[in-house]
């Protein structure tokens, strides 16, 4: 998959969260990771990159998610922010049928089979 390929893009902290969001999603999307803090800089180039497409933000429920969170929003302010429930804490270790709820409610396409799960938990 080339870069720019796709018209949404989430961007998530690591390698780990990219899986997990892959694993879920019944679409083509970008994913991409931030390896945790990144540069003004490099946010920058990003941004560049980015404009013009439907960017999505889903990082961790603790101190470094918000911090890239309120980067995010001070230079790319028109990402769309969605967030975990804080009782997952990371991305990572969200139950995939929690995952899929929070895509959905992005109007994103997700296996049905994780939707299923929660309503069989």
């Amino acid at each position: 998959m080339e870069w720019g390929e796709f018209d949404k893009v989430i961007i998530v902290e690591g390698s780990s969260d990219r899986r997990k969001v892959a694993s879920v999603l019944n679409e083509d999307v970008e994913i991409r990771c931030t390896n945790g803090t990144i540069s003004l800089t490099k946010l920058d180039e990003l941004v560049d990159e980015l404009m013009g497409r439907d960017v999505y933000l889903l990082f961790d429920a603790d101190e470094s998610g918000e911090k890239l969170r309120k980067q995010f929003r001070r230079e790319m302010p028109e990402a769309n922010h969605l967030y975990i429930n804080k009782m997952y804490k990371e991305v990572e270790s969200s139950p995939e049928h929690h995952i899929a709820t929070v895509l959905l409610s992005a109007n994103m396409n997700v296996k049905m089979k994780f939707l299923s799960q929660r309503v069989n938990d």
